[in-house]
């Protein structure tokens, strides 16, 4: 048996077990990561990246409080990578419209409460703005400074950034199948290929998380919720800015790829993409930009998010289960919450000042 010891072995290779792992190993920390799969190919890989919640109202105050420092610090993120890596993360603000929403009295309360830019503007002034968005549109709520990011390019820049630190192990199809326990502390981890011990380990393992605390006799509350998305190849200008109706929403990169998304769909860990979501992706990408009827499909392909109650991701220690730390269950908006996620996680086990309350993000009492 193999046996290796390190500050800080972090379960989960996607966005936020990276960029966990890039804070811990920037602080000094030795760490070794662990992924079951290949690195950021999971729910990282198959989200559109845009940086704000779809509805942002629509949440309660601990996911806006990790959605607005995220989106402040994305564009430095993104040119500090760029900077030591080469690899750019494609963060660009292209804003966002909102189409037909039914809430819309509630979105503007939320946009006054919070200071946020987000206005009503005639329709005739988006479809000015967005030439090929489809007729029978009647409202629009729009926001300037709304950025999506590219996330495999994201992954691709973190994963050289901690490539670049002599303190990082990164083990890829390494499934963990237990944690190891030295009384009620937890020591490590117990994979094919040995033990990985550590002084303390942390939970990023996404909508897989909720398996590997079971194998310790508790119930998290996170569990697979299935997405799929599809591609177009456009040209380079034809979308200008990101338009969401009907629960759908089209993102424009900057080489003319268009993505659309996305379905919700409870499943269980099914990532098969399927025909029905295509054409009912289709369908809605075409309502939105009828252009794209006659643009090709470049891709079609399926994520599983980690669902949780109320979207509230968990993040801090687990009372009972010392050196086990958490950072998991962030449904929709790991991409938009990794920033700040992974900030606080490294600020409470670093015992520096938080950079916002911890309290609603804490796991004690809300495990089952």
């Amino acid at each position: 048996m193999h046996v290796s010891q390190w500050q800080n072995i972090v379960v989960g290779g996607g966005v936020i077990g990276l960029m966990s792992a890039y804070l811990l190993a920037e602080a000094g920390e030795s760490v070794c990561l662990v992924e079951q799969g290949q690195l950021g190919r999971e729910a990282s890989w198959a989200g559109g990246g845009i940086v704000s919640p779809l509805y942002p109202w629509r949440y309660g105050q601990a996911v806006s409080a990790l959605a607005h420092w995220s989106q402040d610090f994305y564009p430095s993120l993104a040119e500090r990578l760029l900077r030591s890596t080469g690899c750019d993360p494609e963060v660009q603000v292209t804003g966002l419209y909102w189409l037909d929403l039914d809430d819309e009295v509630d979105a503007l309360a939320w946009a006054r409460q919070h200071g946020r830019p987000l206005a009503q503007v005639p329709i005739e002034q988006v479809q000015a703005a967005v030439p090929p968005l489809g007729d029978g549109f009647a409202r629009a709520l729009y926001m300037a400074g709304v950025a999506n990011v590219r996330n495999p390019r994201l992954i691709k820049a973190l994963r050289a950034a901690l490539d670049q630190l002599p303190n990082v192990t990164l083990l890829e199809q390494t499934p963990i199948s237990s944690f190891m326990r030295d009384g009620e502390r937890v020591v490590g981890v117990l994979t094919a290929g040995g033990e990985l011990r550590s002084q303390r380990v942390v939970l990023a393992a996404g909508a897989w998380s909720g398996e590997l605390l079971a194998t310790l006799g508790l119930k998290l509350p996170v569990e697979p919720v299935k997405g799929q998305m599809i591609l177009f190849k456009c040209a380079e200008d034809f979308l200008p800015s990101m338009v969401l109706a009907k629960g759908r929403y089209a993102i424009p990169r900057r080489d003319g790829h268009v993505l659309v998304g996305s379905t919700l769909e409870h499943v269980g860990f099914d990532k098969t993409p399927t025909e029905q979501a295509l054409a009912s992706l289709r369908a809605s990408a075409i309502e939105l930009l009828p252009a794209l009827a006659d643009a090709e499909v470049v891709g079609h392909w399926a994520g599983l998010r980690p669902g949780s109650p109320e979207g509230v991701p968990f993040i801090g220690a687990l009372p009972g289960y010392e050196g086990l730390w958490l950072n998991c269950g962030h449904y929709r908006n790991g991409l938009v919450l990794a920033p700040a996620s992974c900030q606080l996680l490294a600020d409470l086990m670093m015992g520096c000042e938080p950079i916002i309350d911890p309290r609603p993000y804490s796991p004690a009492g809300r495990l089952g």
